[in-house]
This record gives C-alpha cells, structure tokens and sequence, in this order.
C-alpha cells in the first residue's frame, strides 16, 4: 500500500461518522419515501446467471424517459433499495427511474460487476417497452462506485456482443466516481477489489475510447483528492469528442451531494433534466436520419 494513495482515496475520511451514518441512513429513508405513493414494478431479475435483480419506478400511462441508476458504496455496500430518492420528484416530470443491484465485493470481482451492470442496461434496452419506458431515452447515472459502473455502460465496444446499438445510452450523469481504478491496486480498497494492474486497466472507462453521448461530470466541493481529481481527467479526456460538462458543487460532501438529484432546486437536478431533454432531441435528430 502506498500512502500517498490512500489519503487520495480515502473518502470515507472527508467526514465525520455521524455525518456518514445519518448520510447512509437518508438514502434509505429518502428512498422509502420517495416510492411509497409510485407505481412501479420492482424484482426484476435482468441477468439470469447472477440473479441480480432492478425496480422500475415512476411509470405513467405512456413510455416515459430513463433514469438507469447505479448505487455507490466502495463496490462493497448499499442496494438499489438506497437508490430511489429522486423517484418522486422524476416521476412528477414523467421521467421513470431504474435501480439496479450488482454483486459485490469481495465476492464478486469488478469485472462481474461491470458484466453485470452492463447486462443491466441491456436488459432495458431491450425489454423496456414492455413495462412503460421509453428505450430511445435512456440516460445513465451514479455515484461514487455507482458513478463508475454506469460509465462503463457509456464507452463503446461492448455493445454489439449484447445485442443492443453503441447509441443505446443518450446521456450520463457521474457523479464523484472514480474511473481510472489502477491506483486503487495500490490503496486500502484493494483489501476487497482484489485488483490485480491487468484487471484495473480492463475495467477503467477513463482508458477506453470515450462515448459521444453529451455527459455532466460532477463532484462536490469537499471531495478526496484521487476522486475530484480523477473527474477532472476524465472531463479533459471525454470533452475532445462530445459534449462533455465538468460541475463541481458547492458545500457538499463525497456523501450527501448524490441526495441532490432529490432536491428540484439544484444545480444537479436540473443538469439531468437537461440530460434527459437532450435524449429527445437526439432521438428526433436519428429518426430524421433515417427517413432520408
């Protein structure tokens, strides 16, 4: 282990317990609440190996737009159970929200986890229609661990092998993530990644080609060192071939900025609906193209 790395990455030290505790213990009472009234269907396996399972959340009377959500936790903790505190507030603007579970660690491997997750955004591009959403709208998001598996979804070139178009994702909110995972080879993190140089490199989004879907890259402003730093990075690597947005937010924390996304004031919240208006306008533009 190196010291230097550690502090980098080491989240969890930028505050207090009770602050983390009362964090944690918010996303799931935030996300109780957010579903309560909604309708949704929730249990669905979406990759049969694993049996992981998503909910669907939000949906309306016609096919409504994608939010695919990713939870975060060290790729070591939380569910999608934790992950739906902006259902409600998405829902009331006719989005649908996704949650998804993955497997984690250290029983499960990163690359699995990408595997799955990937497998995740497949299933609902494909089956989608069938419970009420829009598959030409799908905009993925996440935070922290959750921020990285959702960019993997972004990159090309795994796409076709699922069966699904490298278009298939219109958009990406990532939210404090990390996304070049080889220094966590040399960080506490890898006590449960068991990451080995080759793996980290295979699983990092900020190493493959860059997607050319548009992206908001956000961070808060109290942020370990290795994860503001690494959002900047990968901002400078994705700008060069689409629309990429680099946001930093203020007075918030690696923990409490993803509970933005709940608040329809923040500058966060209203960067994914811009996401989200974004995924129409590319959708008419590609059915125009196709006319000619």
């Amino acid at each position: 282990m190196r010291p230097d790395i550690a502090e980098a990455y080491d989240a969890r030290a930028t505050v207090s317990g009770t602050t983390f505790d009362a964090v944690m213990a918010a996303y799931r009472r935030r996300s109780d609440t957010a579903v309560a009234r909604l309708a949704g269907t929730t249990g669905i396996v979406y990759d049969r190996p694993s049996g992981q399972r998503l909910d669907i959340w939000g949906l309306g009377d016609e096919p409504r737009p994608v939010f695919f959500v990713v939870h975060g936790g060290y790729w070591r903790m939380l569910s999608r159970a934790d992950t739906a505190f902006m259902a409600d507030v998405l829902a009331a603007r006719g989005i649908a929200t996704v949650t998804v579970d993955y497997g984690l660690a250290p029983a499960t491997p990163v690359p699995e986890m990408v595997r799955q997750v990937r497998s995740a955004l497949a299933w609902v591009w494909q089956h989608g229609r069938e419970h009420g959403l829009d598959t030409d709208r799908i905009v993925v998001g996440g935070s922290s661990a959750g921020a990285h598996l959702a960019a993997t979804t972004m990159v090309p070139g795994w796409q076709n092998a699922a069966g699904i178009p490298e278009t298939a994702v219109r958009g990406g909110l990532l939210l404090s993530g990390l996304y070049d995972l080889r220094p966590l080879v040399h960080a506490p993190a890898n006590e449960w990644l068991h990451l080995t140089g080759e793996t980290a490199h295979s699983v990092s989004p900020a190493l493959s080609a860059p997607p050319t879907t548009p992206t908001v890259i956000a961070r808060a402003e109290h942020e370990a060192s290795g994860f503001a730093r690494q959002s900047a990075d990968l901002h400078r690597h994705w700008s060069g071939v689409a629309d990429s947005r680099l946001l930093t937010v203020p007075r918030r924390n690696h923990f409490d900025v993803f509970l933005d996304l709940a608040e329809p004031a923040s500058e966060l919240f209203r960067s994914l609906l811009d996401l989200v208006q974004a995924s129409a306008l590319a959708e008419t533009t590609r059915r125009r193209g196709a006319g000619r």
